[in-house]
């Protein structure tokens, strides 16, 4: 245990002098829960929208009004359709509404009126949610004027939203941030660790030392095991008091949880540094091979459901699937470790079987 001991107070003297790897370990994952916080959102905000008043009565001042107190939107009245056009062209708006001529005295006839919404859609999503946003303002506006308007029957939807009352979209993206940082990170610097020292020329001399081949494995990632921990905890800080995020279940549970994913990622790690020859490699293959299948494969940014069947297959290798479902589960949901057992298993096979092929494909012998 003493050679344990000094092998470790060793690996965190390197990883300490290191200025890049601290930059690395600590630097990227605050920038990115941050950027990924506030900068990724499902959420649309912030729509430019061209109204075209062309009834200017007391009828469209009340729906230019209702469109007005959208915080989703940005509203901004032109004089002539060629104005909408060319705002269209230049990008200043996504969306625009024409409310016709005619619109107040139409509105209570029979056949009633029509107010025209036209959207940019050249980007389909925002082009579908920017027309809801506005049909819905549109039939609330409706509504409020025959309050107590007679129908056969009615069905009011009454709506709830649950785990996200305050719907703010950065909640469902934190949990894959983390897991996208830990596969990144903790993977990456584990991965140079072994083919470094072979770069240096001390390979031999840990390979003639009584220290046991497991050891040297062990030694390496107890420092990054640790520091990934600390980094950790700066996440959750970050999370709570910068992004507004409420931890409904378990601390313990995350945290026994987050122990597991990163020692699956550093005994991948450690596998690829055992299998490439320079260090160069190991990060290409670490940070490029993990953060492509985290951020495409795990369900955070794209849903599963709807990708074909061969990549839904594929992500059930992805330990990082495994890692977003068990967080989001705890984290947001609430749920204790009865609904989560069956990831946390299948994570701690991935996890001993890496560990495994690591230790299998560590050379004891220099080529």
């Amino acid at each position: 245990m003493r050679q344990l001991t000094a092998f470790i107070r060793k690996e965190f003297y390197h990883v300490f002098r290191d200025k890049r790897t601290l930059l690395i370990l600590f630097g990227l994952p605050i920038a990115q829960i941050i950027l990924f916080g506030f900068a990724l959102s499902s959420e649309v905000k912030n729509i430019g929208v061209a109204v075209l008043d062309q009834a200017k009565d007391g009828q469209s001042q009340l729906l230019i009004a209702k469109l007005r107190a959208n915080a989703y939107l940005d509203v901004a009245p032109v004089l002539e359709f060629n104005d909408v056009e060319n705002r269209f062209r230049s990008g200043a708006i996504k969306t625009a509404v024409v409310i016709p001529a005619d619109f107040g005295a139409d509105l209570y006839r029979p056949g009633g009126t029509a107010v025209q919404v036209i959207a940019d859609a050249s980007d389909p999503n925002m082009a579908t949610t920017a027309t809801k946003y506005l049909t819905a303002i549109i039939q609330d506006y409706e509504q409020s004027l025959q309050p107590s308007a007679k129908l056969s029957y009615r069905i009011v939807p009454a709506l709830r939203q649950l785990y996200n009352e305050q719907q703010n979209g950065s909640l469902n993206f934190i949990p894959g941030v983390i897991a996208l940082i830990f596969m990144i990170v903790s993977t990456a610097l584990t991965s140079v660790s072994v083919v470094r020292e072979k770069e240096l020329g001390t390979m031999e001399i840990l390979l003639v030392s009584p220290f046991r081949p497991v050891m040297v494995l062990v030694a390496k990632a107890v420092p990054y095991l640790v520091l990934s921990l600390v980094n950790f905890v700066i996440i959750l800080l970050l999370s709570v008091f910068l992004l507004d995020m409420e931890i409904r279940g378990s601390l313990l549970l995350i945290f026994a949880e987050s122990t597991l994913f990163i020692i699956t990622c550093l005994s991948l790690g450690l596998l690829i540094s055992n299998v490439t020859s320079s260090q160069q490699t190991a990060m290409l293959i670490s940070m490029m091979g993990m953060m492509l299948p985290t951020m495409m494969l795990t369900g955070f940014m794209f849903p599963l459901e709807n990708m074909p069947w061969v990549l839904r297959a594929i992500s059930h290798i992805i330990p990082s699937k495994y890692y977003y479902d068990i967080i989001k589960a705890v984290m947001l949901k609430g749920l204790g470790f009865d609904d989560v057992w069956k990831e946390t298993l299948v994570l701690l096979l991935i996890s001993i079987t890496l560990l495994s092929l690591a230790l299998r494909n560590f050379k004891v012998r220099l080529s």
